[in-house]
């Protein structure tokens, strides 16, 4: 999917889901799995990896990147002045983490209903703060329940 930034003069979304649940995200997840593993192989083959240097050098840990890259990428996320996202994190139940300076004018957000939202301010660069937001959403609220740290 192409994404094009809009003016952020009106609150807007851009990507593909918002898990309802837990189990929403997991399924998700897991669907994303063979994408991220053929993704790695068409990678491999375009930079002319032969068979022995992709079994030494495309580990495990490469396809999950690749996989939680991918999942992020499609996670919707929200984005408004700062007044339209105060009026929307007013009326949730939860809380929202808001990385970024208070100094600017725009936010965007991923708040999904089981779990604490993230936010991320931006002044102009929306289409930087909608994938760093992206990759702090990952890391804060998925990452955790996709991958066993025990």
């Amino acid at each position: 999917m192409l994404e094009t930034a809009t003016p952020t003069s009106s609150m807007h979304t851009r990507g593909e889901f918002v898990p309802a649940s837990e189990t929403e995200a997991r399924e998700r997840y897991d669907r994303v799995g063979p994408v991220a593993q053929t993704a790695v192989r068409e990678t491999a083959k375009g930079m002319g990896l032969d068979r022995e240097e992709y079994e030494e050098r495309v580990t495990p840990e490469v396809v999950a990147r690749v996989r939680d890259a991918l999942f992020a990428s499609l996670l919707e996320v929200s984005v408004g002045a700062r007044e339209e996202f105060e009026a929307w994190a007013d009326d949730r139940e939860g809380d929202v983490t808001v990385v970024g300076s208070d100094n600017v004018d725009n936010v965007a957000w991923h708040a999904p209903p089981f779990a604490e939202g993230v936010a991320a301010t931006f002044q102009d660069e929306e289409d930087a703060a909608v994938e760093t937001l992206r990759r702090q959403a990952f890391g804060r609220i998925y990452r955790e329940r996709f991958h066993d740290e025990s």
